[in-house]
């Protein structure tokens, strides 16, 4: 048995940080769009944008999401391929 204890609490937290229902709305839907805006991702969640602002930043800490400026603007993506296949064996759909 592979005791790397590391591995597997790093798998544990990613893990933890998508077990939400909103987090894992948000990063499907970053999956899905590229990246966007917290007021994007306000609009269609119909959260206040603390709320929002809150998840990303569990999801942001967790290394899951990662930000771009674009003048005023903050962008969110996820980068990490594991993360979108994951995502997507988590919610039943085919990778795009």
């Amino acid at each position: 048995m592979n005791m790397n204890v590391k591995v597997y609490e790093q798998a544990a937290e990613l893990l933890k940080a998508l077990a939400h229902p909103i987090r894992l709305c948000i990063v499907r839907g970053l999956i899905g769009k590229g990246s966007c805006n917290v007021s994007y991702m306000q609009e269609c969640l119909g959260l206040p944008q603390s709320t929002v602002s809150q998840h990303l930043q569990k999801l942001r800490s967790a290394g899951i999401v990662v930000t771009s400026r674009s003048g005023l603007e903050v962008h969110y993506s996820v980068p990490d391929a594991k993360v979108h296949a994951l995502v997507h064996m988590i919610t039943g759909e085919d990778e795009a």
